[in-house]
């Protein structure tokens, strides 16, 4: 049975900060580099890669959405 969850406008505008999205570029590019990151860090860029996904996809699906009406 699907639903339907009404969210506000507000939240699908939603981004990441500045500085947590600085924190993910400079987690992924010591990936891209090579460089090694401790289990802490690399548990932190999967989960931030991971809200990033969200609120893309939250985003996307609003403005699918918006176009319905």
């Amino acid at each position: 049975m699907s639903q339907i969850v009404e969210i506000p406008i507000e939240l699908t505008q939603f981004q990441l900060p500045p500085a947590v999205q600085a924190r993910l570029q400079f987690l992924l590019d010591c990936q891209d580099e090579g460089t090694a990151l401790p289990l802490a860090e690399q548990q932190e860029a999967e989960g931030l890669v991971e809200l990033a996904e969200f609120l893309s996809l939250l985003h996307l699906r609003s403005i699918w959405v918006m176009k319905q009406v």
